[in-house]
């Protein structure tokens, strides 16, 4: 069976990014991961939202039919810098070695927040070609209200090179983010439901399709 892991900085970042392709890529019989990689600490992040944050990723991954999610628990959200990077380096990468996946999609270099640009950084580290189980494909993902608040032309820009066909698969992408209630915004907000579906019906016109999610390759071994 082919693998694949989807890493997510925070929660619902993987649906943001990901969330059609995970539907898709399960029909077609892929075993998919989605790794958690920070965890919101008090006091900073309000206990009881933190667990029903945890709560609503569950959800939102057996409805897309992920076949596992992993919390690392261990790194603090919103605090990446302030951990040793050679040890997230280490911990990506025996996921992936567990795990071994042909296929990994990531946060995007250039996305605002530190935690998606140290978690880039690790996993480039980890996803090394200097032995034989590494993925083949290593795509990075846009995620609304991170992707498109850097500092144009300053800091690298989201252009696609891959484009995911979701048009069969919006509406499930829609109502797994809509599990996710602890964090959905109104319109125009970006982590809105409205600004999820704009933008995969703007990436799906790019091909012209109904709808898609685009993607930035980063390598692919063929």
């Amino acid at each position: 069976m082919k693998k694949a892991i989807v890493f997510a900085p925070h929660p619902d970042d993987e649906i943001l990014g990901v969330g059609g392709t995970i539907a898709k890529l399960v029909e077609s019989g892929w075993d998919i991961t989605v790794v958690i990689v920070t965890k919101g600490f008090t006091p900073m992040f309000d206990e009881e939202l933190i667990e029903r944050g945890r709560k609503e990723a569950k959800e939102a991954h057996s409805f897309l039919g992920v076949k596992r999610t992993i919390f690392l628990d261990k790194y603090p959200a919103a605090k990446l810098d302030q951990v040793s990077h050679s040890e997230l380096n280490h911990d990506l990468e025996m996921v992936m070695t567990e795990v071994n996946p042909k296929l990994i999609f990531i946060p995007f270099l250039g996305d605002i927040h530190n935690d998606h640009q140290l978690i880039f950084r690790s996993l480039m580290v980890a996803s090394r070609p200097n032995r034989q189980d590494i993925p083949r494909k290593i795509l990075a993902y846009e995620t609304l209200s991170e992707t498109f608040w850097n500092a144009p032309y300053i800091t690298p820009s989201f252009n696609p090179n891959v484009f995911v066909d979701i048009s069969d698969y919006l509406e499930q992408k829609i109502k797994a983010m809509s599990i996710y209630s602890t964090q959905l915004k109104q319109f125009p907000q970006q982590r809105s439901l409205q600004a999820i579906r704009a933008l995969a019906e703007l990436r799906g016109s790019t091909i012209n399709v109904s709808a898609a999610e685009g993607f930035v390759l980063i390598r692919e071994i063929i």
